[in-house]
């Protein structure tokens, strides 16, 4: 596989209840923001929240499904939420290659998702290391 630097790679993913219950039991955070409508229409945001670690993982799923012929170990990734991601939200993740590491096959990438709005709802950065 040949990377070049402005490279991208998207994906989209539509958040529902059963998806934000099934992270929920597999990571233990069982956060009433994410499961318990009343509790939820109580908070600045008005209705339920997925966990912010869930959109995380669909970074972790585009870089996964992108580099599948060519193995990858994940690095690093950072993250900064900058809006709530609902139940019902259409998530899209785009992740750009920005720097390659030709001596050491780790590749940088800007990570952005954005909701069916166009709201951006997560920016960061992740690092991967191609594996021969």
């Amino acid at each position: 596989m040949q990377l070049n630097i402005g490279d991208s790679f998207s994906r989209t993913r539509e958040v529902t209840d059963a998806l934000v219950r099934a992270f929920a039991d597999v990571s233990g955070d069982f956060n009433p923001i994410h499961l318990d409508e009343e509790f939820a229409k109580n908070t600045r945001f008005g209705r339920r929240i997925a966990h912010g670690m869930l959109t995380g993982a669909f970074i972790s799923a585009v870089l996964g499904d992108e580099f599948a012929a060519k193995k990858i170990v994940y690095l690093s990734q950072t993250m900064r939420f900058t809006a709530p991601v609902f139940i019902g939200d259409s998530v899209t993740v785009t992740s750009t290659v920005k720097h390659i590491r030709e001596d050491r096959g780790i590749v940088t990438l800007d990570t952005v998702c954005t909701n069916q709005r166009g709201e951006t709802v997560v920016i960061g950065e992740s690092k991967i290391m191609l594996l021969p």
